[in-house]
């Protein structure tokens, strides 16, 4: 089978850009406190190999036994891991299978490949379901949840009595972007959570991608399982600056500087939105700090992309999203918004695009 192909945004050959619409780091970024305490960090000695400190101040955060804490050393790290571990659950024969978002990030269908495992478009019949919300690229909600799940606040898991196994093992909501909601409601509760693995991964919404690291919370009947994952990892998963970053994040101080940043955030999407719409663009609906948007008909997505990367300006084409014409957009402050629209209206109106 033909690898696929590894596309995202952020810096590329040519480098970084000088406008880089494509990431979706927040934009007020970084933030202060938390840039401080990594570049503070002390790199000449080895992180505690238990991570006690760290597991406990995460704990504590989200309000969690410690155990419930896997550590990661990124978010696609652990996405790779949890996929092996499930590929090695159960008995059965047959090969096991991971039910993917319609338009996802594309480690999930890399780590399903790579890991032998075949997709499925029925979350009820998934061993793995994966699942993001606000989801990307699009920064909405999800919608394809399992059966039980949807009514697990009742506390009714769905168990059929024909299987040895429930219909779906294992539920993991990325929630990379769940910090960085500027709308929107999250749809499923607090118990409903607690049924399925949460992945977080704050230097997104802190503003610092270059420093890898995440977590995720299992879910608070799964403690075999999060020990299982935690023995598949090596040791020192995460570096001094990764846990500088996740211990950062704990903190009130750095809460409060995310917060503030939403606000300027909502402002700086409602600008951008209606400049490309004023354009001709075609925006669709998000919950985040960044949105798909379609160029004026007539206008070709990937060519315009290309342009614009010649220029400094760097969009996420969003063809391997299963979008194509279209393209993502993170929010970016009006200097770089007044830069995309100048550049948009010169290379449309030259008939480039």
């Amino acid at each position: 089978m033909k690898p696929l192909a590894r596309i995202h945004g952020g810096p590329d050959a040519q480098g970084a850009p000088l406008y880089d619409f494509s990431s979706n780091s927040n934009a007020c970024g970084p933030c202060p406190q938390a840039l401080a305490v990594v570049q503070a960090a002390d790199a000449t000695r080895y992180p505690d190999a238990a991570y006690a400190d760290l597991r406990a101040a995460l704990a504590r955060f989200h309000g969690v036994a410690p155990w419930r804490v896997v550590l990661a050393g990124s978010a696609s790290e652990f996405i790779f891991r949890i996929t092996a571990w499930v590929k090695g659950q159960g008995t059965r024969q047959a090969p096991r299978t991971v039910c993917l978002p319609r338009h996802g990030y594309g480690d999930y269908a890399h780590a399903t490949q790579a890991w032998g495992l075949q997709s499925t478009a029925q979350p009820d019949a998934a061993d793995l379901v994966w699942a993001c919300e606000p989801s990307s690229p699009l920064g909405q909600a999800h919608t394809t949840w399992p059966a039980w799940l949807r009514r697990a606040a009742d506390g009714a898991l769905h168990h059929s009595p024909a299987a040895p196994e429930p219909l779906c093992n294992t539920v993991v909501l990325d929630s990379a972007y769940a910090p960085l909601r500027l709308g929107g409601t999250p749809s499923l509760s607090d118990a409903q959570r607690g049924r399925v693995w949460q992945l977080f991964s704050p230097n997104k919404a802190l503003g610092l991608t270059g420093v890898r690291a995440a977590y995720a919370i299992a879910p608070f009947d799964a403690q075999p399982a999060a020990a299982q994952l935690d023995a598949l990892v090596p040791s020192w998963v995460l570096g001094a600056h990764g846990v500088a970053l996740l211990m950062a994040w704990t903190q009130t101080d750095t809460q409060a500087w995310l917060h503030s940043s939403l606000q300027t955030l909502r402002g700086w999407k409602q600008r951008q939105v209606q400049g490309l719409q004023a354009l001709g663009w075609t925006v669709q609906p998000s919950d985040t700090p960044f949105f798909c948007a379609q160029p004026p008909q007539g206008v070709d997505a990937v060519a315009l992309c290309a342009q614009l990367r010649t220029q400094g300006i760097k969009l996420r084409d969003a063809t391997s999203f299963g979008l194509p014409g279209w393209v993502r957009l993170g929010v970016l402050p009006p200097q770089a918004q007044d830069a995309l629209g100048a550049a948009l209206q010169t290379t449309v109106n030259k008939g480039q695009a």
